[in-house]
């Protein structure tokens, strides 16, 4: 056991589940063998607390990082701003700074307003637009975090989150007077839209949704959202948390053609210092003065900078170009390994989110043995790649041959006749939330 597995072994004894995100859990990976902390990480390379260097060939900071861990330029202005003082009684100019930098990225929109993490900015722009409309429902479509809000979509029969990204999201401490305030509709199935419109027609809140996470939006999908938005008088919100900065610098919907009303950026605008911003035209912004919405840390400075400084590198570097082109060379030499080992997988999402599964019965055994097998070659690797400007051709040329080495010692397993289970050095690993004991 390495010392970030002891590390870990007494985490869970005092802090409930271990970690602070459910993503960052050891069992969502390897249980019982994951690395679990850091102890430096630059670019695409991370040292465990052992010294043991590993590529991350997975999801980059849960995909905040774009632009690679510890960049020069966007942490140099993180310490600028920490020696020029990080807090005050006065407020930071950087506040302007991002704010006339997102402007002028979505000329549609007139105002901004911040928070620290992506969940809480999603809880701000829930809340201005029920303020704005006076209504209370919300329609949703994708994930948008932990709080209330959002969470009460399971106060209702069923697990209707459970094939949005997480089952057994228990709503336990949500107030049971929110159940029917947040009601879900999937992505591309315009009918289920429809339906929601026409049974709840004038107590419509507000459209939540991601533009694009998975796959890219049917021909006129986003389209008469919007448009049956405007006519409803409902305000249309865009989560851009996921997609943000990843198709372009900004909202994947400049790229996608249809504006929102607002929209939410937060950990892919700032290269993984905390500021989330929420922004959107000038009628709908305002009612955030009418509406109680204040918090100390939301005015600190460091992130600010950072996040200014980020954007100016993604414009810079051209890194929407990068992911996509490091993306179509990964996926293209997973199907490659596939079809060439024999081993069935399915990918999908968008190039700089790309996904992978194993197309057998037990599938998690297999991402867990895949995650296994890598971890042994110097790779944090799991079905999943959130490409980042560090992601070069030569790592990558690495990686992917590790991952034909280990689709071989499956195919292998298959022909030995063995359950990929027999295999594990370790339990199978997680799927969704699980209390930990």
């Amino acid at each position: 056991m390495g010392k970030g597995q002891q590390l870990y072994k007494r985490a869970k004894q005092i802090i409930p589940g271990g970690t602070q995100l459910l993503s960052k859990r050891p069992e969502m990976w390897l249980p019982e063998q994951w690395p679990s902390y850091y102890s430096r990480a630059k670019g695409c390379e991370v040292w465990d607390l052992d010294g043991t260097h590993y590529f991350d060939m997975s999801i980059m900071g849960v995909g905040a990082n774009v632009l690679g861990y510890a960049f020069d330029e966007v942490d140099q202005a993180a310490k600028d701003a920490v020696d020029r003082g990080g807090m005050c009684t006065l407020n930071a100019p950087e506040e302007v700074d991002l704010a006339e930098k997102l402007l002028e990225l979505h000329p549609w929109a007139d105002m901004v307003r911040y928070a620290k993490a992506g969940g809480e900015a999603m809880a701000l722009a829930a809340r201005v637009a029920r303020a704005y409309t006076g209504k209370d429902i919300v329609l949703v479509c994708g994930y948008h975090g932990w709080h209330d809000w959002y969470l009460s979509a399971n106060l209702v029969k069923g697990d209707p989150l459970a094939d949005v990204h997480l089952k057994g999201l228990a709503p336990l401490g949500v107030p049971r007077g929110l159940a029917g305030t947040n009601l879900i509709f999937h992505y591309n199935r315009p009918e289920e839209f429809d339906t929601l419109i026409e049974t709840y027609r004038g107590q419509i809140a507000a459209v939540i949704m991601e533009p694009i996470r998975n796959d890219y939006p049917e021909p006129g999908y986003l389209e008469t959202i919007r448009e049956i938005t405007q006519r409803e008088r409902i305000v249309l919100i865009f989560d851009e948390i996921t997609a943000g900065f990843r198709l372009c610098a900004g909202g994947s919907h400049l790229k996608l053609g249809v504006n929102p009303d607002m929209a939410v950026f937060a950990k892919a605008m700032t290269n993984g210092y905390p500021v989330s911003a929420v922004i959107g035209r000038k009628e709908v912004m305002e009612a955030a003065q009418e509406t109680f919405i204040s918090s100390t840390f939301w005015t600190e400075r460091i992130a600010l900078a950072a996040a200014v400084k980020a954007i100016e590198c993604y414009q810079k570097y051209q890194v929407d170009e990068h992911q996509s082109r490091i993306g179509k060379r990964v996926k293209e030499g997973w199907i490659r390994a596939a079809e060439k080992t024999g081993i069935k997988i399915h990918t999908s999402g968008i190039l700089p989110l790309i996904h992978f599964e194993f197309v057998y019965e037990d599938a998690l055994a297999y991402k867990t043995y895949f995650t296994q097998q890598m971890l042994k070659r110097g790779y944090l690797s799991a079905t999943a790649l959130y490409v980042s400007l560090a992601h070069t051709d030569g790592i990558v040329s690495g990686y992917l041959e590790a991952c034909e080495v280990v689709f071989r010692e499956i195919a292998q397993v298959h022909a030995m006749e063995k359950r990929i289970e027999e295999c594990l050095d370790g339990p199978v690993c997680h799927a969704g939330f699980e209390r930990l004991n």
